[in-house]
């Protein structure tokens, strides 16, 4: 088995969900410092590009991903005038709050940063971002699975930051606990309740699963599968937020019916308690991402042989979906005074095969790039810990069921905190979920207008 991310950096790293104000990061719409250097009016050249990363030049990118150092080295390897200085400015919402804060004082930025799809709108919006497309990154563009690239692309073709990798969801399973209840792996949402009664009903001290009451992340992989399309951001001010929809309250009624029948757990996940729970098989299944696995097999070992992989169930079996939970790209701010060195530093440390190939193999990154995802050594990986089942392989198949179309809003943050404070309360305290869903779309609404947006809702 190769080694792993501790617990809680894992957990830090791939599932971020914090709460900070989002007033300043609105507000920097614009301040920023302009660009050291004017936006190309078309390609740059590639003699302007060979003499640019034969210059020497010193480049910052801020990260949390540990030992990248390896990655970047490979680039300094290829292009020795360059310099790059890697910092950790913290991980996830921490990191975001440091870059909002020196992008509204227009100095202290970096060249390139680390940002989970999730909150790139967050720097769109507020015009922070670099436009990659001059750069020649449109070129990259069937090196990546597609709804990966999708998630890095503006309405207008701008290419905003190149994938590194990804978290397409699925199921683990305990396959001793299925065998002893004579559970088949549920193919469908409604095996998957019949399941959880069945399971339930025979042992009270065990659950089929935990959805977390404090995970969003896991709540918006759900909805994307389910067809919910919740944010869509036209303009510099248009915002429809449907949070609430069709598909939304589908998965409402599903989940807050469990939750109430006391059927499933709702306690909050990568906790002490959570980690024992599944240790002492508490849980049968975690319906989880791509991440997960590693992640399982270091934070419960006492169970190594017993898990399994599959799919998750799905609404409608006659057309196979999944949705996403976590991944993350590399972006280029439009302060920096290198626009084409850290352009080509993006581009080259997520899409050269050997750098791609070490954020899988030694991060233990699931991959953005359609090479490895048919690469034999990677997706035929058959670890003791799943009883040999060549699981990124499970993985790398569920990628191609995810939907191309799903949108983040410009206010993560508050989005999240606004679920946890309704929809992730009512299953905890299981009331009604549907009403929750209504409450969190009220909330969301009027904090969008206060922000100066115009809001289309369900």
């Amino acid at each position: 088995m190769p080694r792993f991310l501790p617990p809680v950096s894992r957990r830090t790293l791939l599932a971020t969900a914090g709460a900070v104000p989002l007033g300043a990061a609105l507000a920097a719409c614009g301040g920023g410092a302009d660009s050291g250097d004017q936006a190309p009016t078309g390609p740059v050249s590639q003699a302007d590009i060979d003499k640019a990363m034969s210059t020497p030049t010193e480049l910052t990118f801020w990260t949390w991903v540990p030992d990248i150092q390896q990655e970047v080295d490979l680039f300094l390897k290829k292009y020795p005038a360059i310099k790059v200085k890697v910092v950790n400015a913290g991980r996830g919402t921490e990191q975001y709050t440091k870059l909002r804060t020196a992008l509204k004082a227009g100095t202290g930025a970096p060249d390139v940063v680390q940002i989970e799809y999730q909150y790139i709108p967050t720097f769109t919006i507020t015009n922070d971002l670099l436009d990659l497309r001059p750069y020649g990154a449109e070129a990259l563009k069937d090196r990546f699975v597609d709804w990966a690239w999708g998630q890095v692309s503006g309405k207008n073709g701008e290419v905003w930051a190149i994938p590194q990798d990804t978290g397409p969801m699925g199921m683990l399973y305990r396959q001793d606990i299925f065998d002893k209840h004579g559970i088949e792996v549920p193919k469908t949402w409604d095996e998957f309740a019949a399941a959880s009664r069945k399971l339930h009903a025979a042992d009270p001290n065990t659950y089929l699963t935990c959805l977390s009451a404090n995970e969003a992340g896991a709540w918006h992989g759900l909805l994307w599968q389910a067809g919910g399309a919740p944010y869509a951001v036209s303009g510099a001010s248009d915002i429809s937020l449907k949070v609430n929809d069709e598909a939304a309250k589908k998965l409402a009624r599903y989940w807050g019916g469990l939750a109430k029948e006391g059927v499933i757990g709702t306690e909050p996940n990568f906790t002490d308690a959570w980690f024992n729970a599944l240790n002492r098989g508490k849980y049968a299944t975690w319906l989880t991402a791509a991440w997960g696995p590693v992640f399982l097999a270091g934070s419960a070992k006492s169970t190594s042989g017993k898990w399994r992989a599959a799919p998750l169930p799905q609404w409608d079996a006659s057309k196979p979906t999944s949705g996403n939970w976590g991944g993350s790209t590399s972006a280029v701010i439009k302060t920096t005074k290198n626009a084409i060195v850290a352009a080509e530093f993006a581009k080259f440390v997520n899409s050269d095969p050997e750098s791609a190939k070490l954020f899988a193999t030694e991060q233990f990154f699931f991959p953005a790039t359609k090479a490895l995802l048919a690469d034999p050594s990677y997706v035929g990986d058959a670890p003791a810990f799943y009883g040999g089942q060549q699981v990124n392989q499970v993985f790398a198949d569920i990628n191609s069921t995810i939907n191309l179309g799903f949108q983040w809003p410009p206010f993560l943050d508050r989005a999240v905190t606004d679920w946890t404070e309704t929809v992730g309360k009512s299953l905890a305290d299981k009331t009604d979920t549907v009403v929750a869903l209504d409450q969190w779309q009220t909330r969301l609404t009027t904090f969008a207008k206060s922000q100066g947006f115009t809001v289309q809702a369900s």
